[in-house]
């Protein structure tokens, strides 16, 4: 196929990599990077739901684009991601311009789905789960020094304002050996610098272990799970402590980060892996969302602001010069002014480095979303945040 593409990524890091998946095999069909919506001719919006306006942001860049397609009916545009995933057949309902709909678990099939389109009129393919891990597809990179790795895609968590376990499916963790295998293959060409990205990559390798426990360990079982499970430890999962030890020792990478964390979930061999490998960035982003132990209950996030500062406190004491980051919901349903005074003491207590900070957005099929007779005001949630970001 002949012609430029142009690829907007709305959204986290995970977006980020699967657009650079996305391009990647658009290049591998022949074609190339175009600058702007203007110059494409095939154009993929890879969406975010996280937020209400991540929708607005999309149907509002749709609207944008209709005029385009109007002016040049053989221009195609495709939509995947997140939004594409909870959307569905909405999205071209909406916008019928629109000739590709996927979601995030057939990545994979973005260019074949463009070439159905052409032949056979507007196409919508939404899988329920991955039917193989997208590890293997063609990348195409910015840098040529840094790396995404995805160690695992999907959560198992539960939280009451999320939408990402209805999206991204179940937790499911790559082998062991093979994420090593990646590593060493991405240093062979130049490669310094990785980023480890799952949705909790706290909770990696708990799939793994649990096919595994109670049976007789197969020939292969270091290469799914890693050696220090299989040398005797049979009650634990794969730490993620120990695959950042084994990524840091592979030659010529020099700097190892990872996203996203649990607070749950951090254990104190994560936090001993960044106090003593050094290739470790000293960069911990530990999501607090809230200081109220109410609040934190209502939201199901499975740990205390007790428990939340001792782990902060244990990661300063053994981590030098270590930059804590983390994200935090302002206005979530329930939450009081007494709430929200906890949350600003939590946040004067442990001074972070940064912090990304929201005003809760309902998202529909999330537990918290029917809470609406204890929904906050907005003119109370705007005057928190301004009070938060002080």
């Amino acid at each position: 196929m002949n012609g430029r593409y142009f690829v907007r990524t709305y959204g986290c890091q995970m977006n980020e990599h699967d657009s650079e998946r996305i391009a990647g095999l658009l290049e591998t069909d022949g074609l190339e990077e175009a600058e702007s919506f203007d110059d494409a001719d095939v154009i993929v919006l890879n969406t975010c739901c996280i937020r209400e306006n991540a929708d607005n942001k999309l149907y509002g860049q749709l609207g944008n684009l209709k005029k385009l397609k109007e002016e040049r009916p053989d221009l195609q545009i495709a939509v995947g991601g997140c939004l594409a995933q909870k959307d569905r057949e909405t999205i071209r309902e909406r916008a019928p311009h629109v000739d590709v709909v996927f979601g995030t678990h057939n990545v994979g099939r973005a260019t074949e789905l463009l070439t159905e389109a052409r032949t056979n009129g507007p196409v919508t393919e939404i899988l329920e789960e991955s039917e193989a891990f997208p590890s293997a597809l063609p990348v195409k990179r910015d840098a040529n020094h840094a790396a995404w790795v995805t160690i695992q895609i999907g959560c198992d968590n539960s939280c009451a304002f999320c939408i990402v376990p209805a999206v991204r499916g179940k937790e499911i963790s790559r082998p062991y050996g093979e994420l090593v295998e990646e590593v060493r293959a991405l240093a062979s060409t130049g490669i310094t610098e990785i980023t480890l990205l799952g949705q909790n990559v706290n909770s990696y390798g708990r799939d793994l272990t649990l096919k595994l426990r109670g049976s007789e360990l197969p020939d292969d079982s270091e290469l799914l799970v890693g050696r220090s499970w299989t040398e005797g430890r049979h009650t634990a999962r794969p730490l993620f402590s120990d695959l950042l030890r084994s990524v840091s020792e592979i030659e010529g990478i020099r700097r190892v980060r990872y996203t996203s964390p649990h607070p749950k979930d951090l254990r104190v061999e994560t936090i001993d892996a960044m106090a003593e490998v050094p290739e470790v960035c000293e960069h911990l982003h530990l999501p607090l969302q809230s200081g109220s132990d109410d609040v934190l209950t209502s939201m199901h996030r499975g740990y205390t602001a007790s428990k939340y500062l001792t782990k902060i406190e244990e990661a300063r004491r053994r981590i030098v010069d270590l930059a804590v980051t983390t994200d935090i919901i302002v206005g979530f349903p329930g939450e009081t002014d007494d709430d929200f005074e906890k949350t600003l003491e939590v946040a004067a207590e442990v001074q972070f480095d940064n912090a990304f900070t929201f005003v809760y957005s309902p998202r529909p099929g999330t537990e918290a979303a029917d809470l609406v007779d204890r929904y906050v005001s907005q003119d109370v949630a705007a005057e928190r945040m301004e009070r938060l970001r002080q």
